[in-house]
């Protein structure tokens, strides 16, 4: 939990994770990626998503940006939502897998607030072994849980506008790509498949997203490669770099290891190590 950081000093790459994730817009300037979509943010916006999607904040540089973000495994808290028949409270996340909610900072949304708050309190001086913080902040959760489904309903997910051309156009181009990245992408595919010119193509999805067509390409493939390394633990790595869209085992293995920090066998490995404990 992290409550109304300042600046941009977290992580600004496309990336992806497997927890779920809760993130309210204070103040400032920030257009938000999430897999194919782009979020032009307002003060009392919040984003809801499952991590999985590659997503990362496009801000300008020396801009404005306080947010408050909440990450939590669905494991975690899944016990005790059954328990109440409060699982529906997911289906947000599992279902649209992200979505905006745009509250205009009403009340409701500076309740949630309040409540990440005392998460972030909560969870900064608490263990694994303190057992009264980690029942508050399951309860907490669920208050915050209970408050975006409340505010879904009366805000309207996915909180639609008017696209300008050029953010069609970007999402246009991610879309293209999130359907082709296992195969040979160029500037000059993704203008010929959208009639637009390759100059126009680098042009704008550099200003809408920040980053370059190919930057885009590679987290697409990295995010790909992620998940067959850990839902078919016995395919083999120079299957997995190609079915992701990787040139050689070797540039998989290289680009791999530079992007996460480990090699593509100890990631698989301490994925599946984890499983086997959720599920033991």
């Amino acid at each position: 939990m992290n409550y109304r950081i300042h600046g941009v000093w977290d992580n600004l790459d496309y990336h992806s994770h497997r927890e779920y994730e809760i993130f309210l817009f204070h103040s400032g300037t920030c257009r938000y990626l999430i897999h194919n979509q782009i979020y032009d943010l307002e003060p009392g916006d919040i984003l809801i998503m499952d991590g999985l999607a590659l997503h990362k904040p496009n801000v300008p540089p020396n801009g404005n940006y306080v947010r408050s973000v909440v990450h939590f495994p669905p494991q975690w808290i899944k016990g005790m939502l059954k328990e109440i028949g409060g699982l529906y409270l997911l289906d947000v996340f599992e279902k649209l897998h992200h979505c905006l909610i745009r509250t205009k900072v009403s009340e409701e949304a500076k309740q949630l607030e309040m409540v990440v708050r005392r998460l972030e309190e909560i969870n900064r001086i608490s263990t694994q072994e303190d057992m009264n913080s980690q029942l508050e902040m399951k309860a907490l959760l669920l208050q915050a849980l209970t408050i975006i489904h409340r505010l879904g309903n009366l805000e309207s997910l996915k909180a639609s506008g008017e696209k300008v051309e050029k953010a069609e156009h970007a999402e246009n181009i991610a879309e293209f790509i999130q359907k082709n990245y296992m195969k040979r992408i160029t500037i000059d595919s993704i203008a010929q498949a959208l009639n637009i010119s390759k100059s126009y193509v680098s042009h704008v999805f550099k200003e809408m997203t920040g980053f370059t067509i190919m930057e885009y390409v590679m987290g697409s493939r990295l995010t790909q490669a992620k998940y067959l390394l850990e839902a078919e633990p016995e395919k083999p790595l120079k299957e997995i770099a190609s079915e992701s869209g990787f040139e050689s085992i070797s540039h998989f293995s290289r680009y791999f290891k530079s992007k996460v920090g480990v090699t593509a066998k100890a990631y698989r490995k301490s994925r599946l190590k984890l499983y086997s404990e959720e599920n033991s």
